[in-house]
């Protein structure tokens, strides 16, 4: 799996484009608007999909804080990234 987010960062509501490369297994690569890859894991959950990201810096150096999002998909197909409980 593939997760690019068009920020430097993840945020409450932000799109983010899944792409669905047919592997198994909880690695993936997410991408931000900024150039900076990181390797992550995610998991499928009630109908969601809950993203862990670990801690980063952004292309202007801001250090990141690893977090875990949770990916809802809306009636129109794109995916939105919302605070994990």
């Amino acid at each position: 799996m593939r997760f690019v987010f068009s920020h430097s960062h993840a945020f409450p509501g932000g799109r983010v484009t899944v792409d669905d490369d047919g592997k198994t297994g909880p690695s993936c690569l997410v991408e931000f608007g900024d150039g900076v890859t990181v390797l992550a894991e995610w998991r499928p959950a009630d109908g969601a999909m809950y993203l862990s990201i670990p801690a980063y810096a952004t292309a202007k150096g801001t250090a990141i804080a690893p977090r875990t999002w949770r990916l809802v998909q809306g009636k129109d197909g794109s995916w939105r990234s919302r605070k994990a409980s």
